[in-house]
């Protein structure tokens, strides 16, 4: 039986002028089997579909620059941008009274109220660092209809399904988009070492050889 394999692959800078299906099946030509998943980072999803906005056309306001400070560091919301874009798109009072709710809610040991209440942006919106230039200089909303993107990549290169990934060099993986048939949170796994390179590296697609044959052994 073959073993599994995490396969990048490179392509040229995308920008909102491609079509994301299109550009996988350019790409991976004569590289995927039907066995196989094909695997796509959501930041480069939503860039080609043009859901990005620079940090110095969103007029801040007095709440964004509060409520960034109860973000971790690492996160995209704790700039004021990042924190800005979400609220624009969540609405003001939304992220206020989930931001209230998830302090709360740490007080008496439940994490991740925030992320629940805030919207599905909350988790998707990306700042200005770690994707794929030139939009490395703007804010990257979440992409719209990810389970719609990866059906129409299943359907139309004949693998054995695909996925839209959120992933992160901080060990942090989650499955955004998923044909059915496919186990989100085992494909998170494979991922969690961020095979992905949205920045310099190009490479925003990763097959996964041979996962039709690894979820049957593992069953």
């Amino acid at each position: 039986m073959s073993s599994i394999e995490i396969l990048p692959v490179p392509t040229r800078i995308l920008t909102d002028k491609d079509n994301i299906v299109e550009i996988i099946e350019k790409y991976t030509q004569g590289q995927v089997g039907p066995n196989d998943v094909i695997s796509v980072a959501e930041s480069v999803v939503a860039i080609t579909q043009g859901r990005v906005t620079r940090p110095e056309d969103l007029r801040l306001s007095f709440l964004a620059k509060v409520l960034c400070r109860f973000v971790p560091a690492e996160g995209s919301l704790a700039s004021p941008y990042g924190m800005q874009a979400l609220m624009n798109v969540e609405g003001h009072f939304r992220v206020l009274f989930a931001m209230i709710l998830g302090m709360l809610g740490k007080l008496v040991g439940k994490s991740g109220v925030f992320y629940q209440l805030a919207g599905e942006q909350a988790a998707l919106v990306d700042d200005v660092t770690g994707t794929m230039p030139p939009f490395d200089k703007y804010i990257v909303y979440g992409p719209k209809d990810p389970e719609k993107v990866a059906n129409e990549i299943k359907n139309r290169l004949s693998c054995y399904g695909a996925v839209v990934a959120d992933v992160n060099d901080l060990k942090r993986s989650r499955i955004v988009g998923i044909t059915a048939g496919l186990d989100g949170r085992e494909i998170a796994g494979l991922l969690i070492d961020n095979p992905f390179g949205n920045a310099s590296q190009k490479t925003p697609i990763v097959i996964i050889k041979n996962y039709a044959q690894y979820q049957a052994k593992n069953k």
